[in-house]
């Protein structure tokens, strides 16, 4: 080859991987994921409900594809963390939604990384839940841009600046942008989604990822009075009487419970048409791939389209919910009956977005695009694995397995017989009515067998042995400010006073100014002790008073359990939050 022809086929070339990489880059399209929080799967016109108005929701959903066998776990932290990184959660080290196992490990790679590896701009808006501080927090784990409360909920105590609002958290509240509190006016399902069209507005000539992860219509049930009266005088127990499915049994207040979360529905459904509304002005819907689930099971009683229990259940009413997925240029809408789930969001945006996914990670989900592209492909069920108990995974309460149209359900001891099990068939029986167990002992006892098997692996995962820790005196996050929501201790830490209490901290050398607060102010003449791997720093406290500070508090590098208490007349008082700020790094 003579030395002229060379290098002018090697630029040929160069010029065609280019054109190749280009092409592929200019497929590849926008994601946006739609989650709201305890809308259960009866939670919308579409799935037989006659009272909730959601007319843009229906519409969707009649134009995608549907997913009708869809499963989550019955709570959301675990549900979040599955979602973003396709594997089961104990894997990822949430194991809870308080108690401090609702943080993930910094170590996981999120559906946000992946794709901003990849030249996605990644933007959050809603709830994260999967640790407030460094390093989980969204920017740490591959978000771009992020509008976001803390903790589970608005309201809830872990939310710090917005539990003291009360009946009022959900309205002008202070949410963190990019890490940083700020104040924002109007209802939040109204900011999260102005928060959302900014950045996808600001966005619109490059990929982006968008994660838009409502608080409604989770408590505090807060919604604004014009929704509220398009139902304050129906009667969400009635119209049911010629329905043969299973029912709840209403009380007055689940009545009006069901009222004010129908409103926050309606007001959601109103925001989705905003969003698919300005994906037309900005002439992106061709390429953009919009999806709609839930996060669990509806947290109060209500239609549920017949199915058995409710949010923390591992019956079907608890982890079945809805999966919409619009995607343009695939086949017209259908109904698609394969057994899907959380773990399978990830690997399914990895091959619609021509990205690798993660490397040296065990992801327990497949790819939904064969399903997306036929519904007829061959599709091998495997096993899924539920549970939830405060804390950690108690085993065989609450806990379940499902292999197909098959699903043993764990309400018993530790040491139970296999008789004290539940087996359905839920092809036939989809409201899990008929335990088959007597008559198929030797299939439940195969199911056992992957149960226990799926439980040793799971609760022996490196993130449960070794739970993720907060970092402080980072240069990432200073000060700190260690919430309720991550406080580890007793069982159920919420608002009480007298319980015991830490945090799992990686705490970085130095010398620090403590700031402690109390739900309500502490008497004086108490011992206030700040204890970190038998270090302990005592101050007497001579006023009555909600904060205390302690400064020049000097910290090795450690890793352990941060322990404040206040000791007064007997009673042992947990502060309600704790700001550490590093001084030598100012």
């Amino acid at each position: 080859m003579s030395k002229i022809i060379q290098p002018i086929l090697m630029l040929f070339f160069l010029v065609i991987y280019q054109g190749l990489l280009f092409a592929q880059e200019q497929n590849r399209p926008n994601i946006i994921l739609i989650m709201t929080d305890d809308q259960g799967y009866g939670d919308m016109g579409f799935t037989g409900n006659p009272h909730i108005k959601t007319t843009v929701l229906d519409r969707f959903a009649e134009e995608s594809i549907c997913f009708d066998n869809f499963y989550v776990s019955p709570v959301c932290a675990p549900t979040r963390s599955s979602l973003m990184t396709g594997r089961f959660s104990l894997r990822t080290g949430v194991r809870d939604t308080y108690n401090g196992g609702a943080i993930m490990a910094s170590s996981e790679i999120t559906i946000a990384e992946m794709l901003k590896e990849a030249g996605y701009k990644t933007g959050i808006f809603g709830k994260w839940h999967l640790g407030d501080n460094y390093p989980s927090r969204p920017g740490d784990q591959g978000f771009d841009e992020s509008v976001y409360h803390l903790s589970g909920g608005m309201g809830q105590v872990g939310d710090i600046t917005t539990w003291f609002r009360g009946d009022s958290s959900y309205f002008d509240p202070v949410l963190w942008h990019n890490g940083t509190q700020q104040a924002y006016s109007g209802y939040c399902t109204d900011i999260f989604t102005d928060e959302a069209l900014r950045f996808i507005s600001t966005n619109k000539d490059q990929p982006f990822f968008c994660y838009i992860a409502y608080n409604a219509p989770h408590t505090p049930l807060q919604v604004p009075e014009k929704y509220y009266k398009m139902y304050k005088d129906i009667d969400p127990s009635a119209g049911f009487e010629n329905d043969d499915r299973p029912f709840p049994e209403m009380s007055e207040k689940d009545k009006e419970d069901a009222r004010k979360v129908y409103a926050m529905i309606s007001n959601i459904d109103d925001n989705l048409g905003r969003l698919l509304g300005r994906l037309n002005e900005l002439q992106l819907s061709e390429n953009t791939v919009v999806i709609f689930m839930t996060d669990n099971g509806p947290q109060q009683r209500r239609y549920i389209a017949g199915m058995r229990g409710r949010k923390g259940s591992v019956y079907r009413g608890g982890v079945r919910v809805p999966l919409f997925i619009h995607y343009p240029g695939l086949p017209e809408p259908k109904h698609i009956s394969a057994t899907a789930a959380h773990i399978d969001i990830l690997p399914t945006i990895a091959e619609m977005c021509h990205v690798s996914l993660p490397p040296e990670k065990i992801i327990d989900g497949k790819s939904l695009q064969p399903l997306l592209e036929d519904s007829n492909t061959d599709w091998v069920e495997r096993p899924l694995f539920f549970y939830w108990t405060r804390r950690y995974p108690e085993l065989y309460n609450n806990m379940a397995l499902q292999n197909g149209k098959y699903k043993l359900v764990g309400m018993t001891s530790f040491d139970a017989r296999i008789s004290d099990f539940e087996l359905f068939n839920i092809e036939s029986d989809p409201y899990e009515q008929k335990n088959i167990i007597e008559e198929n002992t030797e299939l439940a006892a195969g199911l056992k067998s992957e149960m226990d098997s799926m439980y040793r692996e799971l609760i022996a995962s490196e993130n449960i042995v070794n739970p993720p820790l907060i970092e402080i005196g980072n240069q990432n996050e200073n000060p700190v400010i260690l919430n309720r929501n991550d406080a580890d201790g007793e069982r159920g830490i919420w608002a009480q006073e007298e319980i015991f209490g830490k945090w799992n901290v990686k705490v970085n050398k130095g010398t620090y100014s403590v700031k402690i607060k109390f739900i309500k102010p502490v008497e004086a003449g108490g011992t206030v002790l700040l204890e970190t791997n038998g270090i302990v720093h005592r101050k007497v406290i001579t006023v009555n008073t909600d904060i205390i500070i302690m400064n020049d508090v000097e910290l090795p590098d450690l890793e352990g359990e941060l322990i404040p208490t206040y000791f007064i007349k007997g009673k042992k008082i947990f502060p309600f939050w704790v700001e550490m700020e590093k001084q030598n790094d100012k």
